[in-house]
């Protein structure tokens, strides 16, 4: 059988709880209705007995035999006036001198609630008689020395539900109608809005929409966090639970609770987006994009996108070490086959002692270089990496130099040799590009790497074309660079990051036409340090 659809559903309901709240407002009015009527009843039959009671041709007659006939007619005309039931009035020994059925005129009560109406006694009680329920009153007669000398009995029916509802038809069905015409117009209202907040889709189709987005979140081999604007967990797949080491049910919980520093927060406070950061979270060092949530342009929340940081430096080791071989075996190549190319010329001049020498000294400037990089420099990666630069500087004829004082054993404070490769790899490549439309004869680049007990310095500098001053401000904004052609932007933005990372320290100094110099120390501390071998 085919379901409703939602539209329909959510007008029914609402039309239901629209008659529903109309029948229990109908019972509550109709019940204070009847309770405001039994009051007024009760001051109306008192005030009616009190009148009776009063009446001096009434006291007289009932200490007479036959007195009804004189009394009955006067309570007749006071019960029309007073819109009364009925009136009952008894001398003492407790004889009818009036009642509704004239046939019980002259013969005795016996009722039992009469009682306490004989011993001088005012009171009200409510009884269920022939017409129905009745609210009694009983006052007693007494004559003019205050000798009680009979008892008035005033009874007033109480109208029942029936009752009052038909003296309200008028009303009621005024208000039924009024009622359900707006209750229909409201609930045709309600389901359009919830039917577009839903973007009219049915539940079906939203229940397997969040079944495919969650299995979607907890398949992807990236971390996904996401908040609401109160700071509350709406997302926190698989890959990030593992990440961060937690378990359980963590949608709705605050997420400061759960990571106490995730600086997701920081996105809803400052609405701004944040790109490829690397940050520290509960001991973990990730790689992280963090971008505020809007919905008609208002702020709901903020994502967060995250890689943990160990396997992508493994992944970025990788690739900076594969480009750093290929490089130094494409500049090496290319060096050899002119070495090679001078040998063999050599030979056929027939002069293979000249041609021995050049072997034995490319051989000794292989060696040395190589001898100095492996005992100063204890990381393979940095040592390969500044190797490479010097055959690169050479294939452009710059000549890249190592201060022999350098010495790098340990790395600085949450740093590695992917940080390293990375740092010194970008400033050598940017002193590299300092002389691509600079004619000098002697193109230098200096680079030193000096360490001391509490502290690691980094020095590169060349005598290229300098940087200018209009530069310097958005030296490492992400994305500026001066070379249009083949920059991109990310060199010096990585350096800058890498230097924040490692609460280092970089000082630029540029004088143009002359060269630039970068400075950049970071603290060691024994503790921390990472035996860089």
């Amino acid at each position: 059988m085919k379901q409703l659809p939602i539209r329909w559903k959510i007008m029914i309901l609402s039309y239901a709880v629209v008659i529903f709240s109309l029948l229990i407002g109908g019972i509550v009015i109709v019940a204070n209705i009847q309770q405001t009527e039994e009051r007024d009843l009760r001051l109306r039959s008192m005030n009616t007995a009190r009148t009776v009671a009063g009446v001096s041709d009434i006291k007289n007659a009932i200490q007479q035999p036959n007195g009804w006939e004189i009394v009955d007619p006067v309570v007749d005309e006071i019960r029309i006036i007073n819109e009364s039931d009925y009136i009952v009035v008894m001398n003492m020994d407790k004889i009818r001198f009036s009642h509704p059925v004239k046939e019980k005129i002259g013969t005795s009560s016996t009722g039992e609630d009469e009682e306490p109406a004989f011993a001088e006694h005012i009171y009200s009680s409510k009884a269920k008689g022939e017409i129905g329920t009745v609210i009694r009153t009983f006052v007693p007669i007494k004559d003019a020395d205050l000798n009680q000398i009979g008892v008035v009995v005033v009874g007033n029916r109480v109208p029942g539900v029936i009752d009052i509802m038909a003296g309200l038809s008028k009303e009621i069905g005024l208000i039924v109608v009024l009622t359900l015409l707006f209750g229909l117009a409201g609930s045709v209202l309600l389901a359009n809005h919830i039917k577009k907040q839903m973007f009219q889709l049915e539940p079906f189709e939203i229940k397997r929409m969040h079944e495919e987005r969650t299995a979607t979140f907890h398949s992807m081999n990236e971390g996904v966090i996401a908040i609401d604007n109160e700071e509350i967990i709406t997302i926190f797949n698989e890959k990030a639970k593992k990440i961060f080491n937690v378990t359980g049910q963590l949608v709705g919980q605050p997420i400061r609770f759960v990571l106490k520093d995730t600086r997701l927060p920081e996105i809803v406070e400052k609405d701004k987006a944040v790109y490829n950061e690397e940050i520290k979270v509960s001991g973990k060092v990730i790689v992280s994009t963090r971008i505020p949530i809007h919905k008609d342009d208002e702020l709901i929340g903020a994502v967060a996108i995250f890689q943990d940081r160990t396997e992508v430096a493994k992944l970025a080791e990788e690739l900076t070490g594969v480009k750093n071989f290929v490089e130094a075996l494409r500049v090496q190549s290319h060096e050899h086959m002119n070495k090679l190319h001078t040998i063999a010329g050599l030979i056929q001049l027939g002069k293979p002692e000249k041609a021995l020498q050049l072997a034995h000294n490319a051989a000794e400037e292989q060696e040395s270089v190589t001898s100095f990089l492996n005992e100063k420099i204890k990381n393979d990666a940095v040592a390969g990496l500044l190797l490479s630069k010097i055959k690169r500087g050479k294939e452009l004829g710059i000549e890249v130099e190592v201060d022999p004082n350098s010495h790098l054993a340990a790395f600085p404070n949450e740093l590695d040799q992917h940080d390293f490769v990375v740092l010194l790899g970008n400033l050598i490549e940017n002193a590299f590009g300092a002389f691509e439309e600079l004619e000098i004869d002697l193109k230098n680049i200096d680079i030193s790497i000096e360490q001391s007990a509490g502290m690691c310095a980094i020095l590169v500098e060349d005598n290229g074309s300098g940087i200018l001053p209009e530069h310097l401000p958005k030296l490492y904004d992400k994305g500026f660079t001066v070379n249009k052609a083949e920059g991109t932007g990310y060199g010096l933005y990585l350096v800058k990051q890498i230097v924040d990372k490692g609460r280092g320290d970089i000082q630029v100094s540029t004088q143009l036409g002359e060269g630039t110099s970068f400075m950049i120390t970071f603290p060691i501390d024994k503790e921390d340090g990472v035996n860089a071998s």
